[in-house]
Parts: C-alpha cells; structure tokens; sequence
C-alpha cells in the first residue's frame, strides 16, 4: 500500500541531499571561510575615530550582534556559516529547497492529495527545514526525514481518537449510522464492523436504511446470516430513520451494545437523499456517524467527504480497497480536510479485513521507518 507515494518522498529526500551546498566539516577543523566574517567586536575597537565616538571595547562588544541574533536572522549570515562549517552542522537555505519542493508538491499532487493538504505538508517541511537547519545534526537526510515526519503526521493525524476506547465508555446501545455513495463498501463494512465489535465483546444488530435499493435487504440480510446477528429491516420504500429508530429500540430491549445502521448509497449531488440523510441525523441522533469511502476514489473520495460532512457531520471514515491503493492521497487527505479521523482501513473481502488505522504507523511505512 503507498508504494507509488513512498518512492516519491524517498526521492524528495535524494533531491534535498544534492541541492544541499553546506559541508560538514569535523568540529575542531578550521571553518574554510572564517578569515571572511565581517569586523568582530575587536576590529570595531582598532577602528574606531579618534573623538572615541565608537566608544571603549566594552561597548563595542555590546553593540556587535549576539549569536542569538545572528541565528534569529531569516537567513544565515556568513557568520553562521563558518560556525556550521566549524561544529559540523549544517545550513539549508530557501534556494536548497525551491526545485526539491516543487518535486514534492507535483509527487503530492499526482498521488492524488488534495491541493489544500498538499500545501500544507510543503509549508510545515519548510518552516521545519529552514527552522532547524542551525540545529546539531549529522545528516541532511535525518533533518529531510524528520521534517517529512512532522508534516505528514500533522495531516493524517487530525482529530484522531481511540474508537475502541470509545465504544467501551459509550452508554449502551450505541448508534453508528454509516454514509457514502453506492458501491464502495459499505454494508461490508458494517458486516466486518461487527465481526470486530464481536471479537472484543460487544454485541451488535444490524439496521438497514437502504430502504430505496432493488436487494438491499437480501444483501445486507445473507451478511446478518453468516454473523449470527439480528437484523431490523422495513419494506422497499420505508422511511430510513424508522428503521434505524426500530433498530435502537430493539437494541435497548434486548441488551444489544451497538447498532449499526445502514443507509441508502447517496449522490453527494442529491438534495432529496441528503435531506433524508439530516432527517436521520435528527430523528436518531446517532452516536457517531462514519463515511464510507475507497482509498482507490482518491480525489473524489475527498471530495465527497467534505459534502457529507457538511450534511450531517460525521465523526470519522472508514476506507475500503486499502489493499489495492499504491497513491495513498485519499489517506492522506481524508481527516485534513473534514477535520475528521480515518478509523479503519478495508484490506480484504473477509470479514476480518478490518484494520485500524494507525496515523503513526503509516508515516513510518511512507518515510522507509521500521
């Protein structure tokens, strides 16, 4: 998974290395362009005017800028730069960076990561970059990794929050409503949901809102089959959020834990399925409400998150074919733009591929970590 985006950061931190123009130098070994500092404090003394107006050593010493204030300088000083050269550290400048970034940007981009997140992940790597640049480090490669890190982690890892913490402090029965468009997943994905919630306890019932689509109820039923779980269902053409109520209620009747309910695949372009998405957000008032997605949709998965989460704010996403995505954008972008976690990633057919989805994790994969 990620492979495609991998070889691409891999390549950013090649490029970086090589438009990179410092030198370590052992520390102890004169820095090469020393004799070129400007007038330290001393020379200010020999060269001050007879009326004394630059004053004793003591205040030119005082006027002559601290090391503090040539690092805080935008950019590095020549004084800076025989230091470094001195201590072995190095300095990464804006031209360094430029066609390196500009790589990395079109590599974000054709991975499919939304424009908004990509600029994001440039302007951290930089501020990163440019920041720390006068900092001790051994290799520009570990300040290059390190500043991928931070900004990868600072996208994918938006709102994140422990679902299985959650479920266990929740009052029970807990309602989550699944939303997405027809055909990525989604009620094989609350099938796995459920196979999960199992394997760590929780009892669950099955309650199909697709009440619109032509087997629905079978498709959804042959899954409740092969689980062992009850499933609430109406006639073709019932009202959604009576059937998810109906799913509650049975829950709490019955000591079931968790409700997972089904809704019609909606056109995020539909404003009559939208307007019955918000009316079970209303009438229900779930607990959490999960989007439903393919890694493999890229740019319109994003898209589409944003629109659903504008109808009836969800709490995370679920995204299916994780297996067979080598871009990984929509990973990327997802939880950026909505502000929302990816939960879980589908990696299968069985009902067992169902992984959680670790922010962490990933960036070790993209970045070649063990």
């Amino acid at each position: 998974m990620f492979d495609g985006l991998k070889d691409k950061l891999s390549s950013f931190r090649e490029d970086v290395e090589e438009s990179t123009d410092a030198e370590e130098v052992p520390e102890g070994e004169d820095a090469p362009d020393a004799a070129a500092e400007p007038e330290t404090a001393a020379e200010t003394v020999e060269t001050a005017d007879a009326d004394g107006a630059s004053g004793t050593a003591e205040s030119a010493a005082t006027d002559a800028p601290t090391d503090e204030e040539r690092d805080g300088s935008a950019e590095p000083s020549t004084f800076q730069r025989a230091k470094a050269f001195a201590t072995g550290r190095i300095i990464i400048e804006e031209e360094d960076l430029e066609e390196p970034l500009w790589e990395l940007e079109m590599a974000l981009l054709e991975s499919d990561v939304e424009m908004s997140v990509a600029e994001r992940i440039l302007e951290t790597v930089r501020e990163t970059m440019l920041g720390e640049s006068r900092k001790q480090v051994e290799t520009t490669g570990e300040l290059v990794e390190r500043a991928l890190h931070d900004a990868l982690l600072d996208v994918i890892a938006v709102g994140q929050f422990d679902f299985e913490e959650r479920v266990a402090e929740a009052e029970k029965p807990l309602t989550i409503v699944f939303t997405g468009v027809n055909g990525v997943g989604k009620t094989t994905t609350i099938a796995k949901l459920s196979e999960w919630l199992d394997d760590r306890g929780y009892s669950s019932v099955l309650a199909n809102g697709d009440t619109y689509r032509a087997g629905a109820n079978e498709q959804i039923a042959e899954h409740a089959e092969r689980l062992d779980r009850e499933l609430i269902s109406h006639d073709q053409g019932g009202d959604p959020a009576a059937v998810i109520y109906d799913g509650v209620e049975y829950a709490a009747a019955n000591d079931v834990d968790v409700v997972l309910g089904d809704t019609a695949g909606r056109l995020h372009t539909s404003d009559d399925l939208m307007a019955q998405l918000e009316k079970i957000d209303r009438v229900v008032d779930p607990d959490m409400t999960l989007f439903v997605d393919e890694a493999v949709a890229g740019q319109d998965a994003v898209n589409r998150a944003k629109e659903f989460n504008e109808a009836a704010e969800i709490d995370g996403a679920v995204l299916t074919k994780a297996d067979a995505d080598s871009s990984g954008g929509a990973a990327i972008s997802v939880a950026y733009v909505t502000g929302k976690p990816i939960l879980f990633l589908g990696t299968g057919q069985g009902y067992d591929d169902l992984a959680r989805f670790d922010p962490e994790a990933l960036v070790d994969s993209l970045l070649g970590e063990e």
